[in-house]
């Protein structure tokens, strides 16, 4: 069953595509959650969410504290 808020049939269509790639390479355990979630970021990215708010990635981004100034 596709996330809460998809309602377009394209979206379905990707959310069990992505569960029945992640079940052939038997990883049937996470299927659901990944297709979810890659499905809802792709609608979140689309605006197609009622907050398509963009947040912002942690990854990548390093706070003035950590990083080591070159003496």
């Amino acid at each position: 069953m596709p996330p809460r808020g998809v309602k377009s049939s394209k979206r379905k269509r990707q959310y069990e595509h992505i569960k029945q790639s992640y079940k052939k390479r038997g990883q049937s355990a996470r299927a659901e959650e990944v297709a979810a979630r890659t499905v809802n970021k792709q609608r979140r990215e689309a605006g197609q969410t009622k907050s398509s708010k963009k947040s912002s990635s942690r990854r990548g981004t390093s706070s003035p504290s950590r990083r080591r100034s070159r003496s």
